[in-house]
């Protein structure tokens, strides 16, 4: 329903803000690291969001990066994970770290979170790792100086895909950076060149 609001940062609580657009003080519910890079109240702010309904409630959610929020929507999309548990793990992790332990079965990273158990962590990695569909990935060798395409940087394509990039435009952001960097390295300078 609402892509972003724009507005001013009026309050942060432990787990929401407000933000005031027009007059409308919306209440979103969001992550320490969103938090953090909210800034200070009083400044001016555009939140990636995303509305939660239930029976019973609808609830906003919100995030300083686009990546966030395409993170937290995959979170939301394995069985049994909610918005709360969603939110925990983008708390403790960022989406390159998050992408990275996705493609290397790291369950110590995502159980990292506050309420996040082993079992969680484990149907997390087996629920987003088949949505990557690797084995989809085209990947263009012609222009690449060694012939092949470095491990890291075919994780780091994977890692993006996760976190909801196309494969052609993943492997467009990864295309010259250097291979022997380490794939959250890699991850981080891709990401600068896709925003």
């Amino acid at each position: 329903m609402y892509y972003y609001i724009k507005g001013t940062l009026v309050q942060k609580n432990d787990n929401y803000i407000v933000v005031d657009a027009n007059g409308v003080g919306y209440m979103i519910y969001t992550s320490l690291n969103s938090m953090q890079n909210a800034g200070e109240v009083g400044k001016k702010i555009t939140i990636y969001t995303y509305l939660h309904v239930r029976e019973d409630v609808m609830d906003l959610f919100g995030f300083t990066t686009i990546e966030e929020k395409n993170m937290f929507m995959q979170l939301i999309s394995v069985s049994g994970v909610g918005p709360k548990a969603a939110l925990s793990i983008l708390s403790v992790t960022t989406p390159a770290k998050f992408a990275v332990a996705v493609i290397t079965n790291d369950v110590k990273t995502i159980t990292k979170a506050s309420g996040v158990g082993p079992k969680m962590a484990q149907r997390v990695i087996l629920e987003l790792k088949d949505k990557m569909k690797t084995d989809e990935l085209e990947i263009d060798l012609e222009d690449e100086s060694d012939d092949i395409l470095s491990d890291n940087r075919s994780e780091a394509i994977s890692a993006l895909v996760v976190l909801g990039y196309s494969s052609n435009d993943a492997q467009k952001a990864v295309k010259g950076i250097d291979g022997t960097l380490s794939v959250e390295e890699i991850i981080k300078k891709a990401l600068a060149g896709l925003l």
